[in-house]
C-alpha cells in the first residue's frame, strides 16, 4: 500500500478501452493530505453508470479508468485536520470527492450540483491528477465527501445505499413527498428501482411498481412489498391507475416514452427522472399544462442527506436484496448489469479478492 514519504501505489480493476473489460492495475494515490482519509476497501457496489463510462456510452470516458462509487471501507488514516474520523472506524464514500465549496449549491449543503464537483473516478482531482473509484485496495477521499456508517449496519448492506439509495431519498424528502399516505409509482425495477420501493413503502406509501413485463411482479409484490404491479404496455393496467399517483420516479436509463407515464399523474403530480440517457425525449406540452405536472431530474445526493438516509435506513430496519461478488467476477457482473440479470445491485467484496492477478 505503500508508505507516506513518497507517493503510494494500490492496485484496482480498470477498464483501458471501450470494450469495458476490467483487469488488474497499479496506479498511485495521493500522501493522506491534512484533510484527507486513507481508506482500506471492504465493499463497493456496481451501478448502472459505470456501466455507461467504461463504455464510453458519454463520450467523456478517460482510460484506464477505475470505476466504482458505491464504497464501503475502514479508515486506515486520518490527516491532522480530520476530527470526525478515527482509523477503524467503518465509512463510506459516494460518487463526489471534491466541490468548490463556495457557490450557492455548496453553501446549501447541496454540493452534488456544484459546477466543479469532481468524480470520485473519470475526473481530475486538484492536484491535477485522475482520480480513480473503489474497485480498488484502498482510496484516498476529502473528509468533507466520507460518511460514517452507523454501528450494525452490515458493510455490504450499506454499499448500494450510497448511490441508488441516496438517489431515491433525495427527491422525495427535497419535493416534500415524504408525508405517509402518497401514492407513488416507480418505473423501472433494477438497483434504484428496488431502492425506490423499500424507500417509499418505509415511509408510508402506496407504491406501484410499473414494469416492461410480468417477469418481477411476484418478486415485486411479494419480496419488496410493493402494493400493485402494472405493465407498462398493458393499456387497461395504465388505464386503471391513471390520474392516481403523486409522483413516478423513473429509473429507466434508456430512451422512452414519457407521455403514457405522465398520464398516470395527479394533478401537480412530479416525474422524476433518473436514468442517465443520452438521446432527446419526447412528450407534447398539453401533457403537463393540463394538469400543472412537472418533469425533473435529481442526481444523488448531499452528504447530509446520504447520513439522514443511513439513519432512516437503520432505525427502519431495511436490508437491500444484493448479490455479492468477487472481483474475478466483474466483467461477467457487467455483462449480466447490461441484460438487467441481477436482484438488484452487485456488490463486489473487495477486500475478500486478489486483485493484483488474473484468475
Amino acid at each position: 500500500m505503500g508508505s507516506i514519504e513518497g507517493e503510494r501505489t494500490t492496485v484496482g480493476w480498470a477498464a483501458r478501452d471501450p470494450s469495458g473489460i476490467l483487469s488488474p492495475y497499479t496506479f498511485n494515490l495521493r500522501n493522506t493530505g491534512p484533510d484527507d482519509v486513507y481508506i482500506k476497501v471492504h465493499y463497493c457496489g456496481i451501478c448502472h453508470s459505470d456501466l455507461h463510462q467504461i463504455k464510453n456510452d458519454l463520450g467523456m470516458s478517460n482510460y484506464p479508468m477505475v470505476p466504482g462509487h458505491e464504497v464501503v471501507g475502514e479508515v486506515i488514516e486520518v490527516g491532522s485536520n480530520v476530527t470526525k474520523f478515527k482509523v477503524g472506524e467503518v465509512v463510506g464514500a459516494g460518487l463526489i470527492v471534491g466541490s468548490c465549496r463556495n457557490c450557492r449549491a455548496c453553501k446549501s449543503d447541496i454540493e452534488q450540483y456544484c459546477g466543479k464537483k469532481i468524480w470520485n473516478y473519470n475526473d481530475v482531482y486538484t492536484d491535477g491528477k485522475p482520480t480513480q473509484g473503489g474497485f480498488a485496495e484502498t482510496m484516498v477521499v476529502d473528509q468533507n465527501f466520507v460518511v460514517k456508517i452507523p454501528e450494525g449496519m452490515s458493510p455490504e448492506q450499506v454499499a448500494p445505499l450510497l448511490c441508488a439509495g441516496v438517489t431515491v431519498y433525495s427527491p422525495l424528502s427535497h419535493f416534500g413527498l415524504r408525508e405517509s399516505g402518497l401514492r407513488g409509482g416507480i418505473l423501472g425495477l433494477g438497483g434504484v428501482g428496488h431502492m425506490g420501493v423499500k424507500i417509499a413503502k418505509a415511509m408510508g406509501h402506496h407504491v406501484t411498481v410499473i414494469s416492461s413485463s410480468e417477469k418481477k411482479k411476484r418478486e415485486a409484490l411479494e419480496h419488496l412489498g410493493a402494493d400493485d404491479y402494472v405493465v407498462s404496455s398493458d393499456e387497461t393496467q395504465m388505464q386503471k391507475i391513471a390520474d392516481s399517483l403523486d409522483y413516478i420516479i423513473d429509473t429507466v436509463p434508456v430512451g422512452h416514452p414519457l407521455e403514457p407515464y405522465l398520464s398516470l399523474l395527479k394533478v401537480d403530480g412530479k416525474l422524476i427522472l433518473m436514468g442517465v440517457i443520452n438521446t432527446p425525449l419526447q412528450f407534447v406540452s398539453p401533457m403537463v399544462m393540463l394538469g400543472r405536472k412537472t418533469i425533473t431530474g435529481s442526481f444523488i445526493g448531499s452528504i447530509k442527506e446520504t447520513e439522514e438516509m443511513l439513519g432512516f435506513w437503520k432505525e427502519k430496519g431495511l436490508s437491500s436484496m444484493i448479490e455479492v461478488v468477487k472481483m474475478d467476477y466483474i466483467n461477467k457482473a457487467f455483462e449480466r448489469l447490461e441484460k438487467n440479470d441481477v436482484r438488484y445491485r452487485f456488490v463486489v467484496d473487495v477486500a475478500g479478492s486478489k486483485l493484483d492477478d488474473h484468475q
